[in-house]
Parts: C-alpha cells; sequence; structure tokens
C-alpha cells in the first residue's frame, strides 16, 4: 500500500494558500530549500507537476487543484479532531446514524426521531432501512449509533448491544371511511370475511394478531401481506381492506391516509426498542431520543 506523506501534504497545502515559497517560508519558519524539497518529493509521489509559475507567485495547476480540494478537507478534519479532544466545539454538524427496521411503523419511527432534530437545528439525521438482523451487524461495526426496531436484539446474535424499551402499544385496526362505517355497526364480528390487510411474518404483531382472531373465531380474507407498513396504509386508503397500526399514531394515521379506526384490540400489543451499543447511552442524540420517547409519544403509556 503506498502511502501519503502528511508532512509533505502539509507544506503544499501552506505555499497554495500563501501563493509562493517565499510567503509559506514566513509561515512555516522553515526554510525556502527545504519547502521547495518537499514540494518535489511530493510531485514525484503524485506523478505530476502541482504548481505552475506566474511572475513572482505560483499557480495551481489541475493535479494541484484537485490535491488541495483533499488538502483542505484533510486538515480541516484534523483541526476538529484537536478541538474534540481539547473540549472544544468543533463546529461540524452531529450526525446521526440511525438504523430503522424495514417493518416498523414508519410514524412511530418518525414520532421518535423528531426530539433529536428539535433540539439541535444543524443535526443531520442519516436513516437507513433494512432487516433488523442486518441492521445490528452494522451497529456491531459501529457503522449506525442507533437501531429502532418493533423486535429486540436475540440474545443468540454475536453483537455486543443492548436493548432499551421505549414503549409499548395497543393496535388499532382502521379502513377507508365508506367501509369502516359499513363494519363498525357489528365490530369486531363485521371482519369475518372481510379483505385484510396483514403485515409480513417479519412484523412483531404478526403471530398476536392472528391468536387474535383465533380468540374471536373471525376469518377475513387476507387479499395481500406487505412487509412495507406505509404500503399497506395505502392500500388501505384505496378500500382495499381492513388493516392494523399502533394506537399512540392513530391520530397521525387517520389524518394522514384519511381512513377512520374500527377499533382497539387490547391483546395485540407492539413493543418499540431502541438497541444501542452501549447500556449507558453517551451520545447526546441518541439519549435524547430515548428520553423524548418515554416522556412524549409513550408517556400516557399503552392506549
Amino acid at each position: 500500500m503506498e502511502w501519503l506523506n502528511y508532512h509533505h501534504l502539509y507544506y503544499f497545502w501552506t505555499v497554495a494558500r500563501e501563493g509562493s515559497v517565499a510567503a509559506a517560508s514566513r509561515q512555516l519558519h522553515v526554510g525556502r530549500p527545504a519547502i521547495s524539497m518537499q514540494l518535489k518529493s511530493l510531485e514525484k509521489f503524485v506523478g505530476a507537476e502541482l504548481f505552475r509559475r506566474r511572475g513572482r507567485y505560483l499557480e495551481l495547476t489541475k493535479t494541484g487543484e484537485l490535491v488541495q480540494t483533499y488538502a483542505d478537507d484533510i486538515f480541516s478534519t484534523g483541526r476538529e479532531l484537536v478541538d474534540v479532544l481539547r473540549g472544544r466545539p468543533s463546529g461540524r454538524p452531529q450526525r446521526f446514524r440511525i438504523g430503522i427496521a424495514d417493518v416498523m411503523a414508519k410514524i412511530v419511527a418518525f414520532q421518535l426521531l423528531l426530539p433529536a432534530l428539535d433540539a439541535d437545528a444543524q443535526a443531520v439525521l442519516e436513516c437507513r432501512e433494512d432487516e433488523p438482523n442486518r441492521l445490528f451487524g452494522q451497529l456491531a461495526v459501529h457503522e449506525l449509533d442507533l437501531v429502532l426496531s418493533d423486535i429486540p436484539l436475540a440474545p443468540g446474535l454475536d453483537v455486543s448491544a443492548y436493548n432499551h424499551v421505549m414503549g409499548e402499544s395497543t393496535t388499532t385496526l382502521f379502513a377507508a371511511k365508506p367501509l369502516a362505517r359499513k363494519l363498525k355497526r357489528d365490530f369486531p364480528r363485521s371482519l369475518d370475511g372481510t379483505p385484510f390487510l396483514m403485515p409480513s411474518n417479519a412484523a412483531a404483531i404478526r403471530n398476536s394478531l392472528q391468536h387474535w382472531m383465533e380468540e374471536q373465531d373471525l376469518r377475513p380474507t387476507v387479499v395481500a401481506e406487505f412487509e412495507d407498513g406505509a404500503l399497506m396504509k395505502v392500500f388501505g386508503q384505496a378500500g382495499r381492506g381492513v388493516f392494523p397500526g399502533p394506537t399512540v399514531v392513530a391520530d397521525q394515521i387517520c389524518a394522514n391516509y384519511d381512513v377512520a379506526p374500527l377499533g382497539v384490540l387490547d391483546s395485540v400489543r407492539e413493543r418499540f426498542y431502541a438497541i444501542s451499543p452501549e447500556r449507558k447511552i453517551r451520545h447526546p442524540g441518541v439519549a435524547r431520543i430515548v428520553e423524548s420517547a418515554k416522556q412524549g409519544i409513550f408517556a400516557a403509556g399503552s392506549r
């Protein structure tokens, strides 16, 4: 592997900013011959000239402009690292790298993530959606700061991370308003034979939902199964069937999709977890998400 000599790069960067070897010499308190030697060494490594002379000053070549662009980033990052190590503000926007389980209700995820953005206007939120076990793997190698999921990290997985229960919710069934008016008269018996939009087997509530139907001796007609809860709600909005959703965001589901609630299933409960690589959360944005969930969306408990 070839290694770039950052000492050479720093001398080049200073000459590029100052415009001449003489000015860089005064800035660095280093003799001109030493700086010229460093520049020649860097040009040999790069394989191209970095400057062309224009009278008393040096002008960057195309290659020199490219190298300067990277040098700006490298030395800016170096200054920020020193600032962070010394406890000084770095000026860089804080990034929250959040993994969201693909079957988790996105309205819940949105409500959970809002406090982190509201508390820091400069924060940059990076969201990745995937199957939970793949997200847990990314968490293990520190590619993510947090995973939001409707299932906890299983003990058997070789991942050093911790489950934080943010809250739980009962389940509400929804339908497009004309269908809801028809079904609400004899709910839940009216569900028997009714078109139903079912979450996929990967969803945490799937088994509980089926168990509730068996207990009630109900056999709705499953017309579609979804891994994407948002797509399921769009089908429901179009009147294609009844669909479930977390009660804690029932008002938002009704407003966003112009649907109506049929009833609450008290025994069908969904838990929501924040999985972090540390037992005691130190990342300020992650801590804000977990604490705000307990005080906000889940503050009143499951409904």
